[in-house]
Formats: structure tokens, C-alpha cells, sequence
């Protein structure tokens, strides 16, 4: 978890300094804008939208609520609270434009930041209930992962507000596995 935390500070610094990884993430955002079946990748950054990812946590938390949990989903579902009050405040302060416009608000990158609380939290709960636990947490990684893809291909954030979620979020995921894991 403190790998998270130091690289969330090294990634914001970057961004929010023009430094030479922001550089390198903004090359390499502008070579890889576009890539990819339309359909596929806008299909991709959609499972970061909150109408997709809420329920797939929804439904880990009532079939956990439903087998008589209750701490469990409950840190699950503040994890998932969590989320804009972490990142919109960070999204203010940094105020970086995004690859396709001048408006500001891009990084970290809310979409992603969903998908990873919402599908991790998911598979932390989840995993507890299937002889194959780790297929839980390859699922959430697959599904986090193909959402960042998206939304770097699709030109709606750059790589470093993908990355830099990923690790804010990871702190998150971190207190809610121990939360579960003592419940």
C-alpha cells in the first residue's frame, strides 16, 4: 500500500509540475489516440461509467448482505463513497486539460478510479464465496485494466490519470481487503 501512496505523490507531482514523466505521458497519449475499433474501445471506457460499475458492485453487496455479512459490504461501500471525495478534489487542484480539450478536471481520472473500486471491491467480497478465489481478482484486474485502455485510446484522459487513479484506488482497495478479510 505505501508502493500506492508513493507512486499516487511521484505521478501527481509530475503531472501537476509539467515534469518529464507529464511530458512522456502526453507523447505517448497523442500517439495512441484513435487506435483501435471505435465500437471496442468506447465500449471499453464505458465500464468506468458509475451505470455500469455501481451495479456489478450492487450485486456483491446484496449477495453478501443476502449470506448475513454486514461489515464487509459496508467497507466495500464506503470505499466506494470514497471515491469522488478523493478524486475531485485532487482534479481541482492539479486542473490538467484533457488530450482532446482545452477544459481542465482530467487527472486523476474518475472513470478509472470507479472501476477500480468498483470491480476490486467486488472481487474482495466475491472471492470468499468460490472454490477458484483468485479468478475474483483476475476479473477485477482484467476489467480495470480494459477500462483504462479505453479511456486512453478513446482520447478521454491521458495515461498518467489512469495510472495515477490506479494508485489512489489501490490504497482504497488495500483498507477495504483488510476490513474484509477481519469481518
Amino acid at each position: 500500500m505505501s508502493v500506492a501512496v508513493a507512486l499516487f505523490a511521484l505521478i501527481t507531482w509530475q503531472v501537476a509540475a509539467g515534469g518529464p514523466l507529464r511530458r512522456l505521458d502526453e507523447r505517448v497519449g497523442r500517439a495512441v489516440v484513435g487506435h483501435g475499433p471505435r465500437w471496442l474501445t468506447e465500449f471499453l471506457a464505458d465500464l468506468g461509467n458509475t451505470q455500469v460499475a455501481l451495479p456489478v458492485l450492487g450485486c456483491a453487496l446484496l449477495w453478501c448482505l443476502w449470506r448475513g455479512e454486514r461489515r464487509a459490504p459496508l467497507a466495500a461501500a464506503v470505499a466506494m463513497g470514497l471515491v469522488p471525495l478523493l478524486v475531485v478534489p485532487v482534479k481541482e487542484w492539479v486542473a490538467r486539460p484533457g488530450p482532446l480539450t482545452p477544459d481542465i478536471g482530467y487527472y486523476p481520472s474518475g472513470h478509472a478510479a470507479t472501476a477500480a473500486v468498483a470491480y476490486g471491491a467486488a472481487a474482495v467480497l466475491l472471492s470468499r464465496y468460490t472454490a477458484w478465489r483468485w479468478t475474483m481478482p483476475v476479473a477485477s484486474v482484467l476489467l480495470t485494466v480494459a477500462t483504462g485502455i479505453g479511456l486512453v485510446l478513446r482520447g478521454y484522459h491521458w495515461p498518467l490519470d489512469v495510472a495515477g487513479s490506479w494508485c489512489l484506488c489501490g490504497v482504497v482497495l488495500g483498507v477495504v481487503s483488510r476490513r474484509v478479510r477481519r469481518a
